[in-house]
């Protein structure tokens, strides 16, 4: 035989030697698995009943005390503490032109869920009385959203104090 296939021979005798030592070695042990991070509480499927929809807040009417219409919710600004810390109110003007908005503080504004109060209005929650001709109905409306906003200015009063800029409108 010549070296080469001596040598040959040689390498495939060792391996397969040492085929069966390899086969029968102990896997190496699988790692520990990474810590999960704990699972968020689980939320109900529907709002409290004490929960308002923020987006419904824009656009809402603001009355004063006699039941005037003085001006609309612009904006809810919040604090880094993700509290509301102040209720943009668009005072005045005509279709967004001539508007004057004023910022106020969330604790001096009033939500109120019931509807306005004006002369027109009329009871809603009366029954159909069989035989007398009167036919009135019943209105059972569950809102996640307030009816209106009230403060305790006049129009005017709102005029007058300084009108709210965003940072971004200084520049």
């Amino acid at each position: 035989m010549t070296i080469t296939k001596t040598f040959a021979a040689a390498l495939m005798t060792s391996t397969l030697l040492a085929a069966p030592s390899f086969a029968q070695s102990n896997p190496p042990a699988p790692a520990a698995p990474m810590a999960q991070p704990a699972a968020p509480a689980p939320m109900a499927n529907h709002a409290a009943g004490d929960a308002w929809r923020a987006s419904k807040f824009v656009g809402l009417n603001v009355y004063n005390a006699n039941n005037e219409k003085i001006g609309d919710i612009n904006e809810l600004l919040i604090g880094k503490d993700g509290q509301i810390d102040r209720v943009v109110i668009g005072v005045g003007g005509f279709l967004g032109m001539g508007e004057h908005n004023v910022a106020m503080k969330w604790n001096e504004v009033k939500f109120v869920s019931e509807p306005v109060k004006s002369a027109s209005t009329t009871t809603t929650t009366s029954r159909n009385t069989v035989g007398s001709g009167a036919t009135t109905t019943t209105r059972t409306t569950v809102r996640d959203y307030p009816d209106h906003a009230m403060v305790n200015s006049t129009k005017d009063q709102l005029k007058a104090m300084p009108q709210f800029k965003y940072p971004s409108d200084t520049k």
